[in-house]
């Protein structure tokens, strides 16, 4: 186990099993006296656990607890999240991550990751030695300004990397020691943050421009010098700094972006599902998309590229994708457009108003990535179901109280005919004597497995080949079982089997464009399979 004995053992949660330690350990390891007598199986203790976690008032104070669980008892913490993922994943990520971000300096015990701020600058390198783990694989790093649909959180948006790390490894296997959240502090502009004497980062306004940049260049060199074969996934940075920094650094560093890229994935998944459901194929849709942010954009210029790669000319395959923005439908003619909607604005005149816009365009699919709730209106999903045999509906904003619209709104106001995901969990709903299991389209189902993949065979690089590849494998697991319930995504608990399919996947990308720095195995998927980290 170690060299360490007595009460260093219990105060370390990689090492600590509480009373599972057997009479034997107990001696050997000095800590007989330390822990109550009685010795309890593994399954007696996640009964304990469970039983408190479910006797919590609320989601938050749920969170607070499994997070305290995980920083005393790794294990125990992870087999309870792969034995429980349907009921656990909310409660460790969307949509309760959110509430524990904006309530983060109030809730805040011990520190789960690295900070890095404007004031380390020159010593970032000396901060990423200080961790405590030295084979680290996977970096989940965010600058807090676009947490989710909450918006600008500063420091308080560690919650994220802490959030998405927990799943590297509870629906991957990515051994926890080898996952570091780090959260980049250059200020917020959250003025309730600015005042808010129990804010854990720098009060003070969000510096910009060459500063921020020269920060991030020195965080990027640093981690790949300390961390080699490292991943680095940029997730809940805003708008103008996500896509620049894609841009710069996908061809420099083995690094995504999950907002852009992971979304993107998950929902073509998605979308190939559903086509197997409405019939069609993907360059005869009509995909409106509310938002024309990361997450929007992203999953655009990977359907593009689908279709590209099936025949389709690029001219056409854009043509099959509109957006609508705060301003209204994005058009070729509105000034001061910016850079990543300019391939993608139409040559159609101005239309601002939603229904107005579906109207005009009578889309075989809507799909939600604006961060605005209730945007999906009665009107707009009658609309739909009039214009669509079987409509597409996504609503994928998170956290829940930022969705367009709920599953029961998007069955009950197209008279059942939706086939609907949403972006974080909800409740089946039975309409009509039929009960729908609405399919949540959650990147938990991508980025894992994509992960999994590139650090099982060392790739040197992430691209968009590797997130069609997953998206593809994610929709051909999908049961005919899953489609008759209305599911477009398998159950969660087959979590740990698509994340393996997936990396299976990705890594025959890594290997097929000589991206990979391990020697092929003979057998992929069981080399792939015994890296995964069972608890």
């Amino acid at each position: 186990m170690s060299n360490r004995t007595g009460i260093d053992i219990l105060r370390d949660p990689f090492l600590n099993k509480g009373t599972t330690f057997t009479a034997k350990e107990r001696d050997t390891l000095k800590l007989r006296g330390l822990l109550p007598p009685r010795v309890h199986s593994t399954e007696e203790q996640m009964g304990r656990v469970l039983s408190n976690l479910r006797g919590k008032a609320t989601n938050l104070e749920r969170y607070v607890f499994l997070n305290g669980l995980l920083g005393r008892n790794v294990d125990l913490f992870y087999r309870l999240a792969l034995e429980n993922i349907e009921e656990i994943m909310p409660l460790i990520y969307t949509p309760t991550v959110g509430k524990a971000c904006q309530e983060y300096g109030s809730i805040f015990r011990r520190p789960n990751g690295l900070y890095i701020s404007l004031e380390d600058a020159g010593h970032i390198e000396e901060i990423l030695q200080n961790w405590p783990h030295k084979d680290v694989r996977v970096i989940v790093v965010t600058d807090g300004e676009r947490i989710l649909g909450l918006g600008d959180l500063g420091s308080n948006g560690m919650g994220i990397p802490v959030g998405k790390l927990s799943l590297y490894t509870a629906c991957a296997g990515i051994h926890p020691s080898q996952t570091l959240p780090i959260t980049i502090d250059v200020g917020t502009e959250n003025p309730k943050l600015l005042a808010d004497p129990l804010y854990l980062g720098l009060q003070q306004h969000r510096v910009r421009g060459e500063a921020y940049d020269a920060l991030i260049a020195e965080f990027m060199k640093a981690a790949q010098k300390v961390f080699p074969n490292i991943l680095i996934q940029f997730e809940d940075f805003a708008n103008q700094n996500a896509f620049r920094l894609l841009e710069h650094y996908q061809d420099k560093a083995c690094t995504f972006n999950d907002d852009i890229q992971g979304t993107a994935s998950v929902a073509l998944a998605g979308l190939y599902s559903a086509l197997r459901v409405t019939g069609g194929k993907m360059e005869e849709q009509r995909l409106l998309f509310f938002g024309a942010g990361e997450a929007g954009t992203g999953i655009a210029e990977l359907a593009v590229e689908a279709m590209v790669k099936d025949g389709v000319p690029e001219a056409k395959a854009l043509a099959r994708c509109w957006f609508i923005d705060s301003k209204g439908l994005v058009t070729k003619g509105r000034p001061g457009l910016a850079g990543h909607k300019l391939r993608f604005a139409v040559d159609h005149a101005p239309l601002s108003g939603n229904l107005e816009i579906v109207e005009a365009l009578k889309p075989t699919a809507i799909i939600g990535v604006s961060g605005q709730p209730n945007t999906f209106t009665k009107e707009i999903l009658k609309k739909m179901a009039e214009y669509n045999a079987r409509p597409i509906v996504f609503a994928l904003s998170n956290p829940t109280s930022q969705a367009e619209c709920t599953a029961e709104q998007a069955y009950v106001e197209t008279d059942g005919k939706a086939v609907f995901a949403s972006g974080s969990p909800f409740d089946p709903v039975t309409f009509k004597g039929q009960t729908f299991v609405p399919g949540q389209g959650n990147n938990a189902y991508i980025f894992p497995g994509v992960g999994l993949g590139v650090v099982a065979v060392k790739s040197r690089r992430v691209n968009s080949t590797m997130f069609l590849t997953a998206a593809k494998t994610l929709a051909q697991l999908v049961s005919e079982e899953d489609l008759a319930k209305g599911r477009i995504y398998p159950s969660l608990k087959m979590i740990r089997k698509v994340s393996l399919a997936i990396a299976v996947a990705v890594a025959e990308v890594a290997y097929a464009q000589g991206l990979a720095d391990e020697k092929r195995p003979a057998d992929l998927s069981a080399f792939i399979q015994a890296k995964m980290y069972q608890p």
